[in-house]
């Protein structure tokens, strides 16, 4: 059975961009994130918002699809995503502008109540993470062939992927994700020039409605 598209579906700072770089390697015209019509038609490979949030009608409006859920440990995670919704809080908050509607709707739900007080706490920012991923493992509960899972800091990770994918390993190749985004960085992305890589937006414009 042909494979429609591949979610990556991992909360921001698991890793997401350092996957859909290596899809780009694998030769998948990949999205990292995804706002248009046209890039949920163009791209094979989707990652960060809205896929995080909406992908169980994903799921139901692009039929034989694959899922790529990402792993953190809590240690290293907490202090990255928190960092990351402070910087966002602001934008994310404002009703006159600010980010578009369905990353703000997607962070929301996730990180609810999103409060200034709320993502400042571990204990908060966890139980979001844990809410995310059980919910993940209880959906594809009877469907384990359509999920992976997996924490790109382990060395099995890269061959995890290629195996869930039915793809050949690559001779002498031990690891395709490459760390970047490093430091807080989460911008990269915007850097990475290749024929692959599908615009989220159509210049800089985006769809009230994605599928």
């Amino acid at each position: 059975m042909t494979i429609n598209k591949i979610f990556i579906i991992g909360l921001p700072r698991t890793a997401t961009t350092s996957v859909c770089l290596a899809m780009l390697g694998l030769g998948f015209k990949t999205a990292h994130n995804a706002y248009t019509e046209r890039t949920f038609s163009d791209a094979k490979v989707i990652a960060d918002t809205p896929v995080f949030c909406d992908y169980q009608t994903l799921d139901k409006h692009f039929p034989n699809s694959k899922f790529i859920y990402l792993t953190r440990e809590p240690e290293k995670w907490l202090p990255s995503i928190k960092q990351l919704l402070q910087r966002m809080i602001v934008n994310l908050q404002r009703s006159d502008g600010g980010f578009n509607p369905h990353l703000k709707r997607c962070y929301k739900e996730i990180f609810s109540p999103l409060t200034v007080d709320n993502i400042a706490q571990n204990d908060f920012l966890l139980q979001c993470y844990q809410q995310h991923q059980q919910s993940i493992l209880n959906y594809f509960q009877e469907r384990r062939g359509d999920l992976l899972t997996i924490d790109v800091s382990e060395p099995q990770s890269y061959q995890q992927l290629l195996t869930f994918l039915d793809i050949a390993p690559e001779q002498g190749r031990t690891s395709g994700f490459e760390k970047i985004n490093i430091g807080g960085k989460v911008k990269a992305w915007q850097d990475i020039n290749n024929v692959l890589k599908i615009e989220s937006t159509n210049k800089g414009k985006i769809d009230k409605i994605l599928y």
